[in-house]
């Protein structure tokens, strides 16, 4: 069952948050500082206020759904809900869409995982992720997208459903399979909110220690993952990325069975065929408080945050121009 909703705010609303946008983020006025403060706000919200949200804590969980889904209502989305059950858990995937002006069947999508693993206030993982897709949602509420653009909050991406046909995401790529609907391209949000400037601050997995030289051990750079499939797709967001915000980035192409490469929503279209990049800071890979009690929410570098932000701004723009 598919239940939508529609609110008739919009660009008062964003008159009100202080954002001006007429057309593309890119090229327009950016306004570091409240994108800066929108960011940290998200993920103390998440993080801070609400907590762990896993399938352990039902009530965080819903909470924070309903969050992510007044905050896109506010900005003018026509919103998707997705309920579904997982025994006698009630969850849902929401959709915020805005359809294309002159090739509306071919979609882009943007997806973050909102729960965390239990017992952890997940702000890395994932708050990050949700923060950066709501800012991208709100600075493009205005925007009028040759294809259609849907921003796509996922719901049981951790363990015990993590991999398995119980994810949020694995249950909207598939109803996308199902409609033969046209995924141009899907962007993960996956961790993206830990950076540091220490020597040796980036480790790699043991399968695959010769990458060691061939990355850098510093772990201040974003991270596009892609099979091989999704490789075109994946050159277009790096060199968006890098010319667009001053974050370094790096890319990595594999086969899933490379410990880390599908490991979050992307994955999951991969399984339909669908191209798709995770973009991350490489999580338990860099981050010493993944999935602990103390992924909190002054750990993260708002910063990096905001010029992610920009950098896919860029990339969404460049991909949504493609012929």
């Amino acid at each position: 069952m598919v239940v939508k909703r529609r609110t008739m705010l919009g660009t008062a609303v964003l008159t009100c948050l202080g954002v001006f946008w007429s057309g593309s983020l890119v090229g327009a006025t950016w306004d570091e500082s409240s994108v800066r403060a929108a960011l940290t706000s998200i993920v103390r919200t998440l993080a801070g206020d609400i907590g762990p949200r896993s399938y352990m804590a039902p009530a965080n969980l819903n909470a924070a759904a309903d969050v992510i889904s007044q905050r896109l209502a506010s900005f003018g989305y026509e919103l998707t809900v997705q309920p579904y059950r997982v025994k006698e858990l009630a969850v849902r995937n929401i959709i915020a869409e805005r359809r294309g002006t002159e090739l509306p069947d071919r979609v882009i999508v943007i997806g973050a995982h909102y729960d965390s693993v239990a017992g952890s206030p997940g702000a890395d993982d994932n708050a990050s992720g949700v923060a950066v897709l709501l800012e991208l949602a709100r600075l493009h509420a205005e925007t009028r997208f040759r294809k259609t653009v849907r921003f796509v909050a996922f719901t049981l991406e951790e363990p015990p459903f993590f991999r398995s046909r119980h994810m949020g995401s694995r249950i909207y790529a598939r109803s996308l399979k199902d409609r033969d609907e046209q995924v141009e391209g899907m962007f993960c949000l996956e961790s993206g909110g830990y950076f540091s400037e220490d020597k040796g601050s980036q480790s790699f997995s043991l399968l695959v220690f010769w990458l060691r030289w061939r990355y850098p051990t510093t772990g201040n750079f974003i991270t596009i993952v892609s099979n091989a499939d999704s490789q075109p797709l994946q050159t277009q967001v790096r060199d968006a990325l890098r010319t667009h915000m001053d974050v370094p980035v790096e890319t990595y192409t594999g086969p899933s069975w490379i410990p880390g490469v599908d490991w979050s929503d992307h994955g999951s279209f991969w399984n339909e065929g669908y191209p798709a990049v995770m973009l991350t800071d490489t999580a338990l890979f860099r981050n010493p408080r993944y999935h602990r009690s103390t992924d909190l929410p002054d750990t993260l570098d708002y910063r990096a945050m905001t010029e992610l932000v920009r950098g896919l701004s860029g990339a969404l723009t460049a991909l949504d121009e493609r012929r």
